[in-house]
């Protein structure tokens, strides 16, 4: 990427629609408008515009009009990339876009890489990185919790959170630092009770925000949620009542669903990812065993698993034992997920019959196929991953490169701890925690960034932003 080069971009996606958005920025901006921008009145000339000014008038090209435009003038360094940076309105006729981008090529101005005009924001200081990348996170924001997350990073919640362990980390490094210039006068200005508080509260703090990826990682990804149950209780027609269309193959033939099915759907804001599988049952038939393997695989990647049980009447009955046992197996292995049990066939159900057998175990009642019950069901699901306000208050990591660099930092601290434990010398002690700092910059890129890092980064960006 060349800094002194002007570049362009569509900002909404090349196609037809009403109006298109064609942005330009660097320092030549507005010299090279000039050139093809001819303003319909004189107040509306890009050179007398003010900082932030809308002119109207069209774009020439060799004395042909291409357009007529609105141009929106930004003038650096208060503009999205801290650059000049025009934003040109015009018709959104495909061939119009093409001939805009054409005129703006023909004058030295190149095409925008990806992710180039917010990388140009983070170089000049308009945002950190971990800012720039909460970008990318909110135009891939696809719930409400996620946006939040992707908002409330951008607005810099996390990176003044990781500033401030820095500056406070900084501080003691530079006392460490200073002892080691007066170690024959063998003087101590960093007080190790002070320093060992420090950084058990900075372990602390770094302790949440590792445990918070967890959480940070189905928000921005979706809950998995499987479906299991006895071959035929009625998986895929819960599927299928949920997604509002026919996903899942329904059959009256018992293992009809050999793999697994997956679909994503929007309930109150949050992200669910449904997965149909194989019935959990013996059976000797060698594709079916492989999808019944494959259930359990899909348990173990799973945050929920909804234990679907035929209640009808003759049913239930002949398979208590074997839903005792299916539902104990289920509960060894959903020890750190949760575990939703659902009876399905309500209006043919033997309500009382159930509550004998389950006993104090929780469970709701739905008919799939009468698509009765869903909204308690739905409703049920939402409280249980309900992110709102903790996604709108508190810091939640989302970003796997920032898990890496946290985890890096809090072994740095660790080392800290155990070297102030073991009365080791400052010279050790500054070397962990200049590497804490380090790991902890990189963050927010406040130290120097590998070139390769930051073009991973920002390559995943989309063109125009």
């Amino acid at each position: 990427m060349r800094m002194e080069d002007t570049i362009c971009a569509l900002s909404t996606p090349q196609g037809m629609g009403a109006i298109a958005m064609i942005r330009v920025s660097g320092p030549e901006t507005f010299s090279l408008l000039e050139d093809i921008f001819q303003p319909f009145s004189k107040r509306h000339a890009i050179g007398s515009a003010l900082a932030y000014q809308n002119l109207f008038g069209k774009l020439i090209n060799g004395g042909h009009t291409v357009d007529e435009v609105m141009l929106s003038v930004y003038r650096g360094p208060n503009s999205y990339t801290g650059d000049d940076v025009a934003e040109i309105a015009c018709h959104g006729s495909v061939y119009i876009q093409e001939q805009i981008i054409r005129l703006l090529l023909a004058k030295g101005i190149r095409l925008a890489d990806p992710g180039e005009y917010t990388l140009r924001a983070f170089i000049n200081g308009k945002m950190d990185l971990s800012q720039a990348e909460a970008v990318a996170d909110l135009i891939a924001s696809e719930n409400k919790a996620s946006h939040q997350v992707a908002l409330q990073h951008m607005r810099g919640g996390f990176s003044e959170e990781i500033k401030g362990l820095r500056e406070e980390l900084i501080k003691f490094a530079a006392l460490v630092e200073l002892e080691l210039d007066f170690s024959e006068e063998d003087v101590e200005f960093a007080d190790r009770q002070q320093l060992n508080d420090l950084v058990n509260r900075i372990k602390t703090v770094l302790l949440r925000l590792i445990e918070s990826y967890d959480t940070g990682n189905v928000i921005k990804n979706g809950v998995s949620v499987v479906i299991v149950g006895a071959p035929n209780v009625g998986k895929s027609t819960l599927l299928n009542a949920l997604l509002n269309e026919d996903r899942a193959i329904v059959s009256a033939v018992a293992g009809t669903t050999r793999d697994s099915i997956e679909d994503t759907i929007q309930l109150n804001g949050i992200s669910f990812r449904f997965i149909d599988t194989a019935g959990i049952r013996e059976t000797e038939d060698e594709v079916e065993s492989i999808g019944i393997a494959r259930t359990f695989q899909k348990i173990e990647q799973s945050e929920l698993v909804l234990y679907l049980i035929d209640g009808s009447r003759g049913e239930f009955k002949s398979h208590q034992a074997l839903i005792q046992a299916e539902l104990q197996t289920l509960k060894e292995k959903c020890v750190d997920k949760k575990l939703l049990l659902v009876i399905n066939k309500e209006d043919i159900a033997d309500k009382e019959l159930i509550a004998e057998s389950l006993g104090q175990e929780d469970y709701l009642f739905i008919a799939a196929k009468e698509k009765q019950g869903l909204e308690a069901l739905v409703k049920t699901l939402t409280e249980l991953f309900n992110w709102q306000e903790l996604a709108a208050s508190q810091t939640i990591v989302t970003n796997a490169r920032h898990l890496q660099a946290l985890q890096q930092s809090l072994d740095d601290i660790y080392r800290v701890i155990d070297g102030l434990q073991q009365d080791l010398s400052g010279d050790l002690l500054a070397f962990e925690i200049r590497e804490a700092l380090q790991h902890l910059g990189s963050i927010i890129g406040e130290v120097d960034v590998d070139k390769d890092i930051l073009g991973a980064i920002f390559s995943k960006f989309c063109i125009g932003k």
